[in-house]
């Protein structure tokens, strides 16, 4: 597995609430490019819960919808937005795991909208959630005019 790098990491008023280290109130998630796959790993707190001591449904939907945009940016080297979510919740998630998976990959594209199925495993690495994102993705050109994007590496490639 190989860590991504953050592309937008010390950008001045970089505030996203997924994946920003210097969110406060973020969920400071960190990638990983695991083949076709990119992977994220989590640690559920109890002010992220939705009933007591269940991890929040938009929580998580949150985390698998950053795991899309980091799967276009990755794979695609381009950017976009979220065109639509369908998550499907199997399985409670405590928010006492230890830590949580999450994973994504393209499914399929078809010209700008990008098919992509993510999931949530617990620590015993039952799926939890799932969800089908479409994503539609701008030009290379629009993505860095737009969206301050300059390409998505891993460690091993600065």
């Amino acid at each position: 597995m190989k860590k991504i790098i953050n592309p937008w990491k010390g950008l001045d008023g970089y505030m996203c609430f997924g994946c920003a280290p210097e969110n406060p109130q973020g969920l400071h998630m960190e990638f990983y490019e695991d083949g076709e796959d990119i992977v994220a790993f989590w640690e559920p707190e109890s002010h992220y819960q939705g009933w007591l001591e269940t991890l929040h449904g938009g929580i998580q939907t949150t985390m698998m919808d950053e795991l899309a945009g980091r799967v276009v940016l990755r794979k695609l080297q381009t950017s976009g937005v979220t065109s639509r979510l369908d998550a499907r919740f199997l399985k409670s998630i405590s928010t006492r795991e230890p830590r949580l998976m999450i994973r994504g990959r393209i499914k399929e594209q078809k010209r700008n909208a990008i098919f992509i199925e993510t999931e949530i495993y617990n620590s015993q690495n039952e799926l939890c959630s799932r969800a089908d994102i479409v994503y539609f993705v701008v030009t290379k050109e629009q993505a860095t005019e737009k969206f301050h994007f300059a390409g998505c590496k891993t460690e091993d490639e600065k």
